[in-house]
């Protein structure tokens, strides 16, 4: 049976991506933090997974990993998140999401050279985008810690493709939500406080720029298309996005609308959640993964709010 390694297995895009590689029949481990708790994990993955430990600061742990389980291919999703706290340990930042995936491929060459490798990489890595929508072609100009650590793993791959000979890859992926995204993110921020308006748990919801604009798809979609990539003929880096923008505000709009209610009513600004606002819009040209991938978003932005909305109703009912 072939066995594809998810490191990360236990975020939102890592138990995405094992349900579609059980479901197609593959062998799935995942790595997860020293003492992160089981638990962790969705429950529609409970016993169909093996979870290994690994440390993203451990130079030599992945090769002990490749040796034990000899995945055919590795999915790598492991990374400090991208929030605001990113600017209090900006070498932390570099060794877990540049350094670290460096090592990855190293301990690839040596231990694993016919594993094929995915990236999660980041349209962060664009920054302060010279034109818009930005495609693999563009040029990366990162403004964030976060960003200029995934340009270096970005860069590091393609080193390992071109003087290595391995088949790496990038998917540089544009924001991608679900009910499985964590609380610190806008997004859930705002499906969960209209699921507690809404029950009668909370007043208001405070947000920041409610002008800020996002290219926004659902995370499942986006782990096919990595699932796509490391299917293609040779490795190449793609763009994975919905080529459409929309602001917090059209969120606030669609998640109060759905139950029946008027976002002008609850929501507050408080300018020190605000963040720099790009010059250039970040949207994503993803048509050269439609031609070679034949990759489409299948859930709208109308439908993942939705989707979000409900599923944080659900929990919260359980829950009281």
């Amino acid at each position: 049976m072939k066995t594809s390694l998810i490191t990360g297995i236990a975020g939102q895009d890592g138990s995405y991506l094992a349900e579609q590689l059980l479901a197609q029949g593959r062998r799935v481990v995942g790595t997860v933090r020293p003492g992160q708790a089981v638990e962790a994990l969705p429950g529609s993955l409970g016993g169909r997974v093996r979870l290994v430990e690994w440390d993203l600061s451990d130079p030599g742990g992945m090769g002990e990993i490749l040796e034990k389980v000899r995945p055919d291919s590795l999915f790598h999703l492991a990374a400090l998140s991208s929030g605001a706290g990113m600017y209090e340990n900006v070498a932390l930042m570099g060794e877990h999401n540049g350094v670290a995936v460096a090592r990855i491929l190293e301990s690839l060459v040596r231990f694993s050279p016919g594993t094929r490798f995915c990236l999660a990489s980041s349209s962060e890595m664009f920054g302060n985008a010279e034109s818009s929508p930005q495609s693999e072609t563009s040029a990366f100009r990162p403004r964030s810690p976060y960003g200029a650590a995934k340009l270096f793993a970005h860069s590091a791959v393609r080193n390992a493709r071109e003087r290595n000979g391995l088949f790496a890859c990038s998917a540089i992926l544009y924001n991608h939500e679900s009910p499985r995204r964590s609380l610190g993110f806008v997004t859930r921020k705002i499906s969960d406080g209209v699921a507690r308006i809404k029950l009668g748990l909370q007043r208001e919801l405070l947000l920041g720029n409610l002008s800020a604009r996002r290219d926004w798809g659902y995370a499942p979609d986006y782990m096919r298309a990595m699932s796509l990539m490391l299917k293609q003929p040779k490795a190449e880096d793609f763009v994975i996005a919905t080529g459409q923008t929309h602001s917090v505000l059209d969120f606030c709009r669609v998640a109060f609308e759905h139950v029946g209610l008027d976002y002008r009513s609850f929501v507050r600004q408080q300018e020190g959640d605000f963040r720099p606002s790009e010059q250039v819009s970040l949207v994503g040209d993803a048509s050269r993964a439609r031609q070679s991938l034949r990759w489409v978003p299948e859930v709208t932005f109308e439908e993942l709010v939705r989707l979000m909305v409900d599923a944080d109703l659900q929990r919260l009912q359980k829950q009281t």
